[in-house]
């Protein structure tokens, strides 16, 4: 039997998907209980909670799972609805961050895996095509949200800081084990954005180590580090 807990995790340390739901937890000052998966071998529970994916993150709230990251944050917002707010309360604010996320999850974080996969020219071309993908990503952001400083809430994170942050905040393990696709002269406002999430404390507790995640990076891909 398993045994029964309000607020459950099932995830995995390396994943920024995963990252995302322990950042909204702890924003919500929300305890809960992490149980870290090998996606090699999933376990029965897993499979159980999430058996049309069977991936992490899984969120198990009083016995009912809940799965996808977006979803999960979502539900988060919504039933524990005490400040901070992840989203803004008006509709309109709300469905601009759920397009860029969106768009985040669906364009940037995709167009990253053909620059893991690629070598020499076609490496190169890899990383231009996600430098355009996230030119018209921060070129909307910056419309969309002028007064956005330094977060969406402000002083505190939100909804978009979390979905950004729980990924881009590891681009140092990314380029020292793949290769160096962020350039702070080419995108300055998307650099400076990804600056104070590092910088904020919630953020360094809850990332994954920098070392361990690029050795995972280079074991995973079967990568030799690129050369300084």
């Amino acid at each position: 039997m398993e045994k029964q807990s309000e607020v459950k995790l099932f995830g995995t340390w390396a994943s920024g998907y995963c990252t995302r739901i322990e950042l909204a937890l702890k924003l919500k000052g929300i305890p809960y209980e992490y149980v870290e998966e090998d996606l090699s071998n999933k376990s029965d529970l897993l499979i159980h909670h999430n058996p049309v994916h069977k991936k992490v993150p899984v969120l198990v709230h009083n016995g009912k799972a809940i799965a996808e990251s977006l979803v999960i944050l979502e539900y988060i917002d919504e039933h524990w609805n005490h400040a901070p707010k992840l989203l803004p309360e008006d509709p309109y604010e709300r469905a601009k961050v759920r397009f860029w996320a969106n768009f985040y999850d669906q364009k940037l974080n995709p167009s990253t895996y053909n620059i893991v996969i690629s070598k020499g020219k076609e490496q190169e071309k890899a990383i231009e095509n996600f430098c355009e993908v996230l030119k018209v990503f921060e070129g909307g952001i910056e419309k969309d949200f002028p007064t956005k400083s330094p977060f969406f809430n402000g002083d505190t994170l939100g909804f978009l800081d979390i979905v950004v942050g729980s990924m881009a905040c590891n681009y140092k393990a990314f380029n020292d084990a793949i290769a160096v696709v962020f350039n702070p002269q080419k995108n300055p406002a998307f650099f400076s954005w990804v600056t104070a999430m590092k910088d904020c404390p919630l953020m360094k507790e809850t990332l994954p180590p920098h070392d361990r995640l690029v050795a995972k990076m280079i074991s995973k891909f079967s990568l030799h580090p690129p050369k300084a």
